[in-house]
């Protein structure tokens, strides 16, 4: 008889103990904010949803039930636009964004707070940024957006103390500028930051000839890449990383093995390996634009314009590298050679260790 009571009692425990650990879990709400932005004429209007907890946690009430009460709602609200005002912030066409709040309103039947704000503009806006981090005390707690134009709904993203920034282009000529100016700059920026890439360049540019013979290889870099770039950006073909990242650090190493072995007077056949190698890189250039994000409505500006950034970085490479070979030929030949010696074992050398690091180290 002993047995069982004891086995009742220590089911009574376990019950006991996870209706207690489910009590403060059941209060905090699901740790979520929504923000609705609208693009219209003359001004951005919107709401911004919060739940009372959250504010009462940041405010220091007693209970988010005083947030529901109308006269308390009213004490509260000039802390409640501080606290908005803090950790939402937008930016219009590289403005910032004044917003107004326009009505605080308690939702009881959500447990939440509403904040109704209008932003005015002067011009139609291109490029829209949002950046929020609204509770950091907790850490899973993620804002829900909705950007509009109009009454159409342009996109839907979702902040979080991981991601706290989002990118908006509009459908008119605004946005389609924003996208291009944006998108070159993100292609010269890539290349410049892009090491690998440079020592592929620099490799097929070491055997020297006339600058407008280094653009068509570059240019040919260009086409191979752009085709491969735009079928894994609209995820016609995405060939995992493992596989692209190893493969890049072997075109490096081919490249300067070809300078090496070339003999005088060879047939000239960098462009084709550029064509060829620049259909891998491609893939690499890829993951760029998915951590950027394409805008669904401008997708053939926005692959243009990266493109057209990446020639622009690769074309000022080849008048760096140019300028320096036809120099260092001037003043020494011999001299130029043993550079151009030197380079292509450095291009083999820093291609192999990629290689290394990519298979192995970080496996």
């Amino acid at each position: 008889m002993i047995a069982p009571m004891r086995s009742i009692r220590r089911l009574t425990s376990l019950i006991l103990f996870a209706v207690a650990c489910a009590v403060p879990a059941a209060a905090h709400p699901a740790p979520f904010s929504y923000l609705d932005v609208r693009i219209a004429s003359g001004a951005m209007t919107g709401t911004l949803v919060l739940h009372d907890f959250d504010v009462a946690h940041d405010l220091q009430l007693a209970t988010p039930d005083a947030l529901l009460d109308a006269a308390m709602l009213q004490q509260a609200a000039d802390q409640i636009v501080a606290l908005v005002r803090g950790r939402v912030q937008m930016t219009a066409d590289e403005r910032d964004v004044r917003w107004d709040i326009t009505g605080i309103r308690a939702l009881p039947d959500r447990s939440a707070v509403e904040v109704a704000w209008r932003a005015p503009i002067n011009a139609a806006i291109g490029h829209l940024i949002v950046r929020a981090a609204l509770f950091p005390y907790d850490p899973n707690h993620q804002t829900f957006v909705n950007v509009y134009e109009g009454d159409v709904l342009l996109r839907q993203d979702i902040l979080s103390a991981g991601r706290q920034t989002a990118e908006y282009y509009t459908g008119g000529r605004q946005g389609a500028f924003a996208v291009f100016k944006a998108f070159t700059a993100s292609g010269i920026h890539h290349i410049a930051i892009g090491p690998d890439h440079i020592l592929f360049i620099v490799g097929l540019l070491l055997l020297g000839g006339s600058v407008l013979r280094l653009l068509g290889i570059v240019s040919a870099f260009t086409v191979g890449h752009s085709i491969t770039l735009s079928l894994a950006a609209l995820n016609i073909v995405a060939p995992p990383a493992r596989i692209i990242e190893p493969a890049i650090a072997l075109s490096i190493v081919y490249v300067g093995a070809d300078n090496l072995l070339s003999s005088p007077g060879a047939r000239d056949v960098r462009a084709w390996i550029a064509l060829f190698f620049g259909l891998v890189h491609g893939f690499g250039f890829a993951s760029v634009l998915r951590e950027i994000g394409l805008p669904p409505r401008a997708l053939g500006i926005s692959l243009f314009s990266f493109n057209l950034g990446v020639e622009i970085g690769q074309a000022l490479i080849v008048v760096a590298v140019a300028s320096l070979l036809a120099v260092a030929r001037a003043r020494s030949p011999r001299r130029a050679q043993q550079l151009v010696t030197a380079g292509s074992v450095l291009v083999m050398v820093a291609g192999g260790y990629w290689f290394v690091q990519r298979v192995w180290l970080n496996a």
